[in-house]
């Protein structure tokens, strides 16, 4: 399962390349989409997409470092002790960076000021993002997502458990770890469709490198955690912000969003009975409709003054 005849690509300073999708007329309202921790741009549920794009949004997505067909980072990845005791190896790099890269694609597509959202690690990346260039962010939506602050937003012990396995070692292995994961990280209120989900796994192994991601999810959360808390930074950021998460979630605890909600002036946040860590099809009307809401995209059109690379001042 491969979609890769619609992915473009960019080329980065520090020789990190970046895989991306753009959907929509190139005239349409941008909105950036930011995917979660070793997850790639396919993650987005296609419903999802249709419906954002429905609402008149130019869609882009894109493969964060070490996942999908982005660059795969040298670095030695942290071990597991490592990562349970959060000491990210020297040199690691950060959410910041992260952000860079998804302010090199708005670049790359000559996008001065966009939507963003992102899910789970990708919220943070958003927020990263949201925080150190608010003059290209038009409204920030964050989705079951945290501020990096130890003392909320941490996963379950069970989930711990789950995630601190050794790697699949097959595209199988994967497909059955995936759908074991969602059965507990899951919502009774909205279950997931299995063989959607075990299509995903197949292609995103395929499309991820195989026994490869594991290296790049560990590098990844080695980003989260040499970003540490971020709240104070997040209290610089002026975007209007939605903060949306479930009641029920086991990989990053509601507490997660609450803390994000009151670090971000001004930012809404809506918490979503029976709503788990997971874009289930049960709520992605909901996710499209408030999303569409926070950037004023249900009620009136919206002009971004959108402007052109060469119209850009120049980085110092």
């Amino acid at each position: 399962m491969t979609e890769s005849m619609d992915d473009g690509f960019c080329d980065l300073p520090g020789g990190i390349r970046v895989c991306y999708r753009a959907e929509g007329d190139d005239s349409a309202v941008p909105l950036l989409l930011i995917a979660g921790l070793g997850l790639d741009l396919t993650s987005w549920p296609r419903p999802l997409l249709d419906g954002l794009l429905g609402r008149g949004f130019r869609v882009v997505r894109f493969d964060n470092r070490d996942a999908g067909r982005s660059t795969r980072v040298r670095a030695r990845p942290p071990g597991l002790l490592r990562q349970l005791a959060a000491r990210p190896p020297r040199g690691a790099y950060t959410l910041e960076d992260m952000a860079g890269d998804a302010l090199g694609v708005l670049d790359h597509l000559g996008i001065g000021r966009a939507h963003v959202a992102g899910m789970s690690m990708g919220g943070m990346i958003a927020q990263s993002l949201a925080a150190a260039h608010p003059d290209r962010i038009a409204t920030l939506t964050s989705i079951f997502s945290t501020t990096g602050e130890r003392r909320v937003g941490q996963p379950a012990r069970s989930t711990l458990l789950r995630m601190a396995r050794g790697p699949a070692r097959t595209r199988e292995q994967w497909v059955a770890r995936h759908l074991s994961m969602l059965d507990h990280i899951g919502s009774r209120a909205y279950p997931y469709d299995e063989a959607v989900e075990r299509a995903w796994a197949t292609g995103a192994w395929d499309r991820g490198g195989g026994l490869a991601r594991h290296a790049g999810v560990a590098r990844q959360i080695g980003a989260i955690q040499a970003s540490g808390d971020r709240t104070a930074a997040l209290r610089r950021i002026t975007a209007p912000t939605l903060v949306v998460h479930g009641d029920v979630d086991r990989m990053v605890h509601p507490s997660g969003g609450r803390a994000t909600a009151a670090a971000i002036p001004g930012a809404r946040h809506v918490e979503i009975a029976g709503m788990s860590h997971h874009l289930a099809p049960g709520v992605i009307d909901q996710l499209v409709n408030l999303i569409a809401e926070s950037s004023n995209m249900a009620t009136s059109p919206m002009n971004l003054d959108l402007l052109e690379i060469s119209d850009m001042p120049e980085k110092p």
